[in-house]
């Protein structure tokens, strides 16, 4: 540590919680960021945050002045690990719809992270993914799938790019037995969105894909919606265990839900790094809309490749999105050509 941490050290060593906090802020959106991935939920990981930053200010005192970074994450690992072992702390999955043929395997705790929060450090030289990537909702699913050792070690290994001999004291393994989970991990990991071309976040590509998209769910134009979908495009909502696969299918589902048209308005956002949408259906007994959840998107080449829907509205605060958007005038026809009778 250079000689102004280490004074900063002492200072919290002895009680200052001040100098505590100039520790260990440059790293508390990393580690929030490192939990999300772990456990799938912003809210879990903000829960086991809380947790890892009060057990290290009580073992200050045992840091052996190595890596400060190193040493939070070795409590951050830890703090998830216990907690996905917890099983009471996760309740069993909510029953879903079972009239839909399609089954999914999406963890139904799956979040979408607000951009506001992510926060990432450059990864190491051995990191096999771009940090862009590895937050990706569809990633960050398929992180669910996996046992939690495993899942630890590729985080650790692959993403954040720590040696194999750092992620062993991480653990508080041997690099055997991290060489050995990760490879189990590689062999089982099989994020979503596949190996393709992907615009880069917030460029002009990404705008004009999303406008397209955007266009054809506001104007209620199902031909349009297809079009922009690709032919494997693919429809999951979390806490639902039910999805739906092909540009079409994905199509005549929003479209029978009332999700396409009917003046629904988007309010644009981002989550995971990636395009996301409030989205606000007209309440006909007042002047207003009412937020209907949240659409997450992943594009692949120049089509939208995933839609992930939340329902759940309490998502929106997260986002800095309200429940209603004003100036619905009641008794006026808002369906747009085309719209269902």
């Amino acid at each position: 540590m250079t000689t102004a941490s280490a004074t900063t050290l002492a200072r919290a060593r002895a009680g200052d919680q001040g100098a505590f906090s100039d520790l260990v802020n440059p790293y508390r959106r990393q580690l929030l960021v490192h939990c999300y991935r772990i456990l799938g939920s912003v809210q879990d990981a903000e829960d086991v945050l809380q947790e890892v930053l009060l057990s290290a200010w009580r073992a200050l005192g045992q840091f052996d002045g190595g890596s400060f970074r190193a040493w939070l994450y070795r409590i951050a690992t830890n703090r998830c690990l216990n907690y996905l072992r917890d099983d009471a702390r996760r309740p069993t999955r909510v029953s879903g719809r079972r009239t839909e043929p399609a089954r999914t395997e999406e963890p139904w705790w799956l979040e979408p992270i607000p951009d506001a929060l992510l926060d990432e450090a450059e990864p190491g030289p051995e990191a096999r993914y771009e940090s862009r990537e590895s937050i990706a909702l569809s990633f960050v699913a398929g992180l669910q799938r996996l046992p939690a050792q495993q899942r630890a070690a590729l985080v650790l290994r692959d993403v954040l790019g720590f040696s194999a001999s750092e992620a062993a004291e991480i653990l508080g393994s041997t690099q055997a037995s991290v060489n050995s989970a990760l490879q189990r991990a590689r062999t089982g990991f099989r994020p979503s969105r596949p190996a393709e071309h992907v615009p880069l976040p917030r460029s002009a590509e990404e705008a004009q894909v999303v406008a397209r998209f955007v266009e054809a769910f506001e104007t209620g134009d199902l031909d349009r919606l297809v079009a922009v979908l690709t032919a494997d495009a693919r429809l999951t909502m979390p806490p639902e265990p039910v999805e739906f696969r092909g540009a079409t299918a994905v199509a005549e589902f929003l479209w029978s839900r009332g999700l396409v048209g009917q003046g629904v308005r988007f309010v644009p956002t981002r989550a995971n790094n990636q395009p996301a949408f409030g989205y606000y259906l007209p309440d006909l007994t007042a002047p207003l809309w009412r937020a209907g959840g949240l659409l997450v998107v992943e594009l692949s080449n120049d089509g939208i490749s995933a839609i992930t829907r939340f329902g759940d509205k309490g998502l929106l605060a997260q986002f800095g999105l309200p429940r209603t958007l004003p100036g619905f005038e009641i008794g006026v026809d808002h369906r747009l050509p085309g719209d269902r009778e």
